[in-house]
This record gives C-alpha cells, structure tokens and sequence, in this order.
C-alpha cells in the first residue's frame, strides 16, 4: 500500500480477506485460545493441534456463549487433531499460526520439511517464541516463493539485526516483541506484582501466579 501511495496507484493492491480461510492454530493453549476467539467472527475455518484434548463429557456456558470443556471453548475448533497431524493440518491452511510453548521438543519444529508442506502462498505467522522456527528454511522459503508472507513478533535473537538479510523480503512483517507490550498488560503484570507482594507480607499462600516461558 505505501508503494502504491509513493506510485500514486489507485485501487492496488488488491486485498484478501479472511472470510473462507483456514486458519491452522499450532499449539492451542491459551494464547491459541484467545486467538481463536478472535478469528472466529472472520469466518474462518480454525484447524488446531495439541498434545492432549482431554475433554469432558459435559461442558458449561460462559456468559459469552462460548462452551467451555475442560477449561478450553471447544466449540472453536472445526477440526482437531494432535502433534502427529502438524504437517497434514500444514498442507490444508491458509494461514498457519504458531503458539507452542519453546523446548526442546519444539525449537525449530517450524522445519524445512513443515514449510515445505504448506500450500504454496500460504503465510507463516510466530507470536510465540522465535527459536520454534528454522531461519534458513524461512530464508529458503521465502527465497523460492513458497511461502507467501511471514509475520513475526518474535526473532531468533533479540533485538533483532535491522540489517538482517530476511528483511529485504516485502512479505515479511517483524514487529519488535510488543505484542503484549500494551497500557492494560503492563497495569495488569503491576498489579500481580502488587497482590503478590501483599500475600508475602502477610504471610498468606501466594495466588493469581502463572509461569510463562
């Protein structure tokens, strides 16, 4: 857009849209979750993975509508499936989100191979950790056109080399890790910080705790 607008090009480029897109969530904890939620209304048709679906028998309503099984609102997934049908969920999606958890079963799972197995012109986006992604098969990818676009808010190492060679590409999108760096997430952390540190002074068990990596 900002090349048509220095053109003076109206009406280009032309733009797609969610709607009717599949949309691959790779590791639907609770980001994948959020994120679902989020796409839903875009009418998209949502494929996840995860280690474990435990689900109950019986599910509860939110407020919002959503049924919520086993702590997870899984009415919004179309189709599940396990780490076993990472490549198969790969090669049915337009978009393919990666929302792991990073250790030592995951880094670099986002491999040759996977990229690979994704449709030709699919995007490629990582708002987890950047090491769950193999630089040169993104760099390969990108290269050969396979992969059409990639959007990251997290590198392989931080900050990130501004003259890095992945940035010549125009489909590549890299945000500087501020996707939870917002006025509400940081009032929010102080005041965890804040309750924590009241429990300790008074002496009671600590709550409200979740540890990330």
């Amino acid at each position: 857009m900002q090349i048509s607008i220095k053109q003076k090009r109206l009406g280009e480029p032309a733009g797609e849209t969610l709607f009717g897109k599949t949309v691959f969530i790779m590791g639907f904890g609770n980001i994948g979750i959020d994120l679902a939620k989020r796409l839903r209304p875009f009418g998209v048709k949502i494929i996840a993975t995860k280690r474990s679906w435990a689900l109950h028998s019986e599910g509860s309503l939110q407020s919002n509508g959503f049924l919520i099984e086993n702590g997870t609102n899984d009415n919004l997934v179309d189709e599940k499936g396990s780490h076993e049908d990472i490549y198969k969920f790969a090669g049915e999606s337009d978009i393919v989100v990666c929302c792991l958890r990073m250790n030592k079963e995951t880094a670099g799972i986002v491999n040759k191979s996977f990229i690979s197995s994704m449709k030709k012109g699919s995007l490629l986006v990582n708002i987890a950790r950047g090491g769950l992604l193999d630089y040169n098969a993104v760099v390969h990818h990108l290269e050969s056109g396979h992969l059409g676009g990639l959007g990251i808010d997290v590198a392989w190492t931080e900050p990130f080399d501004p003259d890095d060679p992945i940035l010549k590409f125009n489909n590549v999108i890299i945000s500087p890790h501020v996707a939870g760096v917002t006025e509400h997430s940081y009032r929010s952390m102080s005041k965890v910080v804040g309750d924590v540190a009241l429990q300790l002074h008074s002496g009671n068990p600590l709550t409200g705790i979740e540890i990330v990596n």
